[in-house]
C-alpha cells in the first residue's frame, strides 16, 4: 500500500530463489534454519498481497469464482507438492526439490519483471460510494448476466461526482520498479495497525476464524499422512503416501467450483429473486455442502485408520471430502467479508489471513499432543465436531448480522 504491489512481488520471489538455492547446497541444521526463515519471508505475500491483488482487479460479483481459485492454486501447490517431491528424491535425491524450485522461481521472476504491472489504485471515497447512491445507478443482475457489468459498472458515478480518467501508462511505466502516485499518504505505523482495528467487526472475525479452522484440516493431513499410512496395516511406500494427495487435489478442484462459480451463480439468483438487489449474506447459503463434506471427510479419514478399514475410505474419500471443505469453505466465507466491507477490503483480508494462520500454526503444534493423549478414534470425532460447529455458524451471520 506504501510502495505498490510489484516490489514487493519482486523481493518475494528473490528472497524465494535465495531460500531454496541455500536449501539446494545445505549441509547443516543451521543453515537449514536459514532456508525456513528466507523462504518463510518470501512467502509471506501468498497470505496478503495476492488477495489484495485480486480485490484491486476484479469486480464483486466476479470475486467468488477468482478468489476460490486462488486459494485453490494455494492448497494445490501443497497436495501436489509432496507427491512430486516423493518421486523427485526417490530418483534425484532430496536436494534437487530444491533445485527444481530454483529454475520455476527464476522462470518465474524473469516474467514478473517484464509482464507484471502495478495494481495499485487508491479510488477516492465519496459520497456516493458511502450510501448516496442513485437507484437509477444501481447494477441489475440482468445486465451483468449479459456481460454489460463493465458498462453498468460506469454508471455508479453520476454527472455530479465524475472523476476524471487518469491517462495511460506506456510500457515502460507500467514495469516501473516503484509508483508513488497512487501510493497510501498514511504513515507506515498506521497502515500496519490499521487491520487490527477491524477486530471489533464480527463478520471479519467469523471469516478469519471459520478459514482458520479449514486450514487447521490441513495441517491435519500434512502432519498426520506418512504417520498413519507409512506403517501397519497400510505400509505404504514415501511414493505411495505423497500419492494420497492426488484425491486431495481431486477433492480440492470440485470444492474450488463450488465455492466460487456456485457461490456467484448462487448469490446472482438470489439477487434474482430479491428485485436484483444482492446481499452478501446470499453467498453464505453454499457454505452447507462444505459443513457436510468437511465434518464427514474427517470421520472418514480418522475413524476408517482407527479400525484399519480399506484405506480407499480414508487416503482417498476422506482426504477428497476434507480438502473439498477446505477449498470452498474458505473460499466462501472470506469472500462474504470482502463483499461486506470493500472499502476495507485490503485491511480485513490482512486480518482474516492473520487469523487463519494462528490457527494453522496453532494447530501443528498441538496435534501429535493431542492425538498422543486422546487416540485417534476420539480426537477425529471431536475435530469433527469443531468443523461442524465452525462451518454452520454461517446461519448466525445470516440471520443476525445485519442487526
Amino acid at each position: 500500500m506504501k510502495i505498490g504491489r510489484r516490489p514487493v512481488y519482486l523481493m518475494a520471489t528473490i528472497f524465494n530463489l535465495v531460500g531454496c538455492v541455500m536449501g539446494g547446497l545445505s549441509k547443516s541444521i543451521g543453515l537449514f534454519y536459514g532456508v525456513n526463515i528466507l523462504t518463510g519471508i518470501g512467502a509471506a505475500p501468498v497470505d496478503s498481497l495476492v488477495e489484495i491483488s485480486t480485490m484491486d482487479i476484479f469486480f464483486a460479483h466476479e470475486r467468488g469464482t477468482r478468489l476460490s481459485l486462488l486459494l485453490f492454486t494455494i492448497y494445490a501447490g501443497s497436495y501436489l507438492g509432496p507427491a512430486a517431491a516423493g518421486y523427485v528424491a526417490e530418483s534425484q535425491t532430496w536436494r534437487w526439490c530444491y533445485w527444481y524450485l530454483v529454475i520455476f522461481l527464476f522462470v518465474l521472476l524473469v516474467l514478473q519483471l517484464f509482464t507484471m504491472e502495478e495494481s495499485t489504485y487508491r479510488r477516492p471515497i465519496t459520497s456516493v460510494e458511502v450510501g448516496e447512491m442513485p437507484a437509477s445507478s444501481h447494477v441489475r443482475i440482468k445486465e451483468v448476466e449479459a456481460g454489460q457489468h463493465k458498462q453498468a459498472e460506469t454508471t455508479i458515478i453520476d454527472d455530479e461526482h465524475e472523476m476524471p480518467i487518469p491517462p495511460i501508462r506506456t510500457y515502460l511505466q507500467l514495469i516501473s520498479l516503484f509508483q508513488t502516485s497512487q501510493n497510501d499518504p498514511r504513515s507506515w505505523i498506521v497502515i500496519a495497525l490499521r487491520p487490527f482495528a477491524l477486530i471489533t467487526y464480527p463478520v471479519v472475525m467469523w471469516a478469519g476464524v471459520v478459514y482458520g479452522v479449514q486450514v487447521m484440516w490441513l495441517s491435519l493431513l500434512a502432519t498426520t499422512q506418512s504417520e498413519i499410512f507409512s506403517s501397519s496395516p497400510y505400509n505404504f511406500s514415501i511414493i505411495d503416501v505423497g500419492n494420497i494427495n492426488f484425491a486431495a487435489f481431486i477433492g480440492g478442484t470440485l470444492g474450488m467450483l463450488w465455492g466460487g462459480k456456485v457461490s456467484d451463480k448462487c448469490l446472482l439468483y438470489l439477487a434474482r429473486r430479491n428485485g436484483g438487489i444482492a446481499e452478501p449474506e446470499m453467498r453464505l447459503w453454499t457454505m452447507l455442502l462444505p459443513c457436510i463434506m468437511n465434518s464427514g471427510g474427517l470421520l472418514m479419514y480418522g475413524l476408517g485408520s482407527f479400525y484399519e478399514m480399506h484405506w480407499i475410505l480414508s487416503a482417498g474419500f476422506g482426504t477428497a471430502c476434507i480438502a473439498f471443505g477446505i477449498g470452498s469453505g474458505g473460499a466462501i466465507a472470506i469472500t462474504y467479508a470482502v463483499d461486506c466491507y470493500s472499502l476495507v477490503a485490503s485491511e480485513a483480508l490482512v486480518l482474516m489471513l492473520f487469523v487463519r494462520n494462528m490457527f494453522g500454526m496453532g494447530f501443528t503444534f498441538v496435534i501429535q499432543p493431542w492425538l498422543s493423549a486422546g487416540g485417534l478414534k476420539n480426537t477425529s470425532i471431536i475435530m469433527s465436531t469443531i468443523c461442524l460447529v465452525s462451518n454452520l455458524s454461517f446461519l448466525v451471520m445470516v440471520w443476525f448480522e445485519k442487526e
